[in-house]
């Protein structure tokens, strides 16, 4: 049950994020400190830049999970000694906060606006998703997206990016229709399906 100030959120949505977690998790297994120079497909981002990047937004995250708000302006901690590691810490947040939630619709609070909790949660679980992948493709370890997440997100996908698309991904990448359904999330999420060799 949902705690005062937690909102409460359909446990389909939270299924979705609990996967992104454990997969972003699972990528960030294979990151070391010889690593963090390597480019992603992010662009301009090294994996440093982007662990700390997707490590903050779990933050967030986890702030809107267990209080019901997000702030616009998140007090500016120092960076990490270790990427990697933050990037873990703050999944496992994510994945107790899961924990905690469950029941009927209501709504998190950014800023001065307020979005319906299951939506946030599943646009926090694409984001999450993609990172992971961006994660696994600068270190090598080229794990797709799980399947059956990748189809549940490629069906909310063109919901949760239609109002403010340019800000947050790229243009979509042409893909072959039969390409798996990880390919086809990130290419419409506007990364390049690597070539398999």
């Amino acid at each position: 049950m949902s705690g005062p100030g937690q909102p409460s959120v359909d446990p389909a949505a939270i299924a979705l994020l609990e996967q992104a977690a454990l997969y972003a998790l699972g990528t960030a297994g294979g990151v070391t400190p010889e690593l963090m120079s390597r480019p992603t497909p992010c662009r301009e981002w090294d994996l440093r830049m982007l662990l700390l990047h997707t490590a903050e937004s779990m933050a967030a995250l986890t702030e809107g999970l267990d209080g019901g708000r997000v702030g616009l302006r998140p007090a500016r901690a120092k960076a990490p000694a270790d990427a990697g590691r933050a990037l873990r810490q703050r999944a496992n947040d994510v994945l107790a906060s899961c924990s905690r939630l469950g029941g009927h619709a209501s709504f998190v609070a950014i800023g001065d606006r307020s979005l319906q909790a299951g939506l946030f949660v599943s646009a926090c679980a694409l984001e999450i998703a993609v990172h992971g992948w961006d994660v696994s493709q600068a270190t090598g370890q080229r794990e797709p997206v799980p399947a059956d997440l990748a189809r549940h997100l490629l069906r909310i996908a063109p919901v949760l990016v239609s109002h403010d698309r340019e800000s947050l991904f790229a243009r979509p990448v042409r893909v072959d229709p039969a390409a798996s359904p990880s390919d086809q999330l990130i290419a419409f999420l506007g990364r390049a399906v690597p070539a398999r060799g």
